[in-house]
């Protein structure tokens, strides 16, 4: 079993805890909960053959990029920013929480889960503001933690690029 740390970042309020419990529990609660520091989840996943333990950090979400905390992503080994497409401004904070993440990590693999998927005709993002994500390389998934949809896969998308190469 190879075990993983993965984190989920984005602006308070975007869904990561909902993804979160979606995925691990199959759940989705519409009260929003702040979390507060960080709090943690395992999932085990097959994947290609390969069975994964990941090891998901939830953190807070900021939008004061100022109080980012680098300490949690220590041993990480992917992350996922998630983007509320209701709310551009949680654009502008997942690109500035990435570059840092970055910085930090030295590259580690990404996914970008544009979140309330479900919402998708209040949307705000509009296709030429998400253009920029593509210049990343990484798998941009819409998402909705209410129907379950691409929830699965940011974490399927996020475990091919940790699968070490041998076993693809």
């Amino acid at each position: 079993m190879v075990q993983k740390k993965i984190c989920l970042m984005g602006s308070f309020s975007v869904g990561k805890t909902s993804l979160i419990k979606r995925f691990v529990n199959s759940l989705f609660d519409d009260k929003y909960h702040t979390t507060v520091g960080v709090k943690i989840d395992k999932k085990e996943m097959s994947i290609a053959g390969t069975d994964l333990t990941f090891v998901i950090w939830d953190l807070a979400g900021e939008d004061d990029f100022a109080s980012f905390r680098p300490v949690y992503l220590r041993g990480v080994s992917a992350y996922i920013i998630v983007i509320d497409g209701t709310r551009p401004h949680s654009l502008d904070i997942a690109l500035k929480i990435h570059h840092k993440s970055q910085v930090i990590t030295g590259g580690v693999p990404v996914v970008f889960a544009l979140n309330k998927y479900d919402l998708v005709d209040q949307w705000m993002l509009k296709n030429d503001s998400l253009e920029v994500l593509q210049c990343f390389n990484s798998p941009i998934i819409k998402t909705s933690a209410k129907t379950g949809e691409g929830v699965d896969d940011i974490f399927y998308q996020l475990g091919l690029q940790l699968l070490p190469s041998d076993s693809m």
